[in-house]
């Protein structure tokens, strides 16, 4: 697997996807850094060899050209966390483009515009991911979050590099992150899996069912398989035609070996809401009128107990309805369980939205061994699915 450690940038200019799909507040001002953060140390590698930098990125959904897209909205954030003034271009292809990046002098940076304010980049389109390839000399894909996706400037662009062309430091960390996981763990492994549906999650429990030795389902997904297990759930979210699946996992997990881990109690709520009046309940005799929106005390004893034996951990989805802090006890308790795990020499995992906003809100980023970048990219590697960017680059 090359990275930007095989190969010194000196007089280079390195054409970088990132991902600086960042959120603005009403004012344009970036609220959450992360994604910029991530992807410096790369940058810094480059300038430090004595490169110059072309960085691309999306931001958002845009219909065409859209001001409230517009990356240079993020250009002063950009420069404060690199220590560099960040030149912006103000089309990603074209003649501004191209002048501005053929000036570019060594240890400089420049962002070009938006890439979704063409419709080419998303439609993979070769002519447009080749003016994006004339800026650079070496091609570097450091983007996880959109990985998943053969768009123009993550998949087609590679393959005007034949052999200058590498992953960028996060890239790497997250593909070796999740192989420590899918492929070098080390035993036993433990797959914690929250979330409201079971059919989102299908996939990636079909493919690790191998790799596992426990697998801890949480969040809503619990009432689908409580239910095909006959219990009663009340008015817990629960999908009706996937309780023959539910079962179906389960006796593939049986015959694996696999151990699966239910929550056996639940804090029920009679409303959808953080002052709604509470209750702990058996998981299985949920009343008429109640919902099940987190994890019970002895759930959360059993999960600890497995968690804390555990040498590999990952963690995807949370328990209960953490945005709600009348509800936000099983997932804030897993945090702490992962964490000591963690801290007594286990490899932890977390990636998906939600997990990763939970860390993120409770104070786990720095506890746990990695918090991935990309969703939907974690998700289709856990599926199993070779990615449509990691590929262009191995290829």
């Amino acid at each position: 697997m090359k990275t930007i450690n095989d190969f010194d940038f000196k007089n280079k200019k390195a054409i970088i996807r990132v991902d600086f799909n960042v959120p603005l507040d009403e004012n344009f001002n970036v609220t959450d850094a992360t994604r910029i953060d991530a992807a410096k140390p790369t940058i810094d590698k480059i300038i430090a060899d004595g490169g110059s930098v072309i960085l691309m990125s999306h931001l958002g959904r845009p219909k065409g050209v859209e001001e409230k897209y517009s990356l240079k909205h993020i250009i002063n954030k950009v420069s404060e966390i690199l220590g560099v003034t960040v030149q912006f271009a103000s089309n990603c292809v074209g003649e501004e483009a191209k002048n501005a990046s053929e000036n570019l002098q060594p240890g400089s940076v420049l962002l070009l515009e938006n890439l979704r304010f063409h419709d080419e980049e998303e439609a993979g389109d070769v002519a447009f991911a080749k003016e994006l390839a004339s800026l650079g000399d070496v091609y570097v894909n450091d983007a996880f979050g959109t990985a998943h996706r053969a768009h123009a400037s993550t998949t087609i662009i590679a393959q005007f590099f034949p052999n200058e062309k590498c992953f960028g430091l996060l890239l790497a960390k997250e593909i070796e992150s999740l192989n420590r996981v899918l492929k070098d763990s080390q035993k036993p492994v433990t797959a914690v899996l929250g979330g409201s549906k079971v059919s989102s999650k299908i996939t990636v429990i079909e493919n690790i069912l191998d790799k596992v030795d426990h697998m801890i389902i949480g969040g809503g997904m619990t009432f689908t398989f409580v239910k095909a297990l006959g219990g009663k759930v009340g008015n817990s979210i629960c999908e009706d035609d996937k309780q023959e699946l539910a079962l179906e996992i389960l006796r593939l997990a049986k015959e694996k070996g696999v151990q699966i881990h239910i929550p056996v109690d639940v804090v029920a709520a009679d409303d959808f809401s953080n002052t709604a009046n509470k209750q702990i309940v058996d998981v299985r005799e949920i009343p008429d009128g109640w919902e099940g929106l987190d994890a019970g005390p002895k759930s959360l004893e059993n999960f600890k107990k497995v968690i804390l034996e555990s040498k590999t951990i990952l963690w995807n989805g949370p328990l209960g309805v953490f945005e709600m802090e009348s509800f936000a006890n099983g997932t804030i308790q897993l945090g702490n369980f992962i964490a000591e795990a963690t801290a007594n020499g286990a490899f932890s995992l977390v990636g998906g939205g939600d997990s990763v906003a939970a860390v993120k809100q409770f104070g786990f980023e720095d506890k746990v061994s990695y918090v991935s970048t990309g969703g939907g990219a974690m998700l289709e590697m856990l599926e199993g699915r070779i990615l449509p960017g990691i590929a262009a680059i191995l290829d």
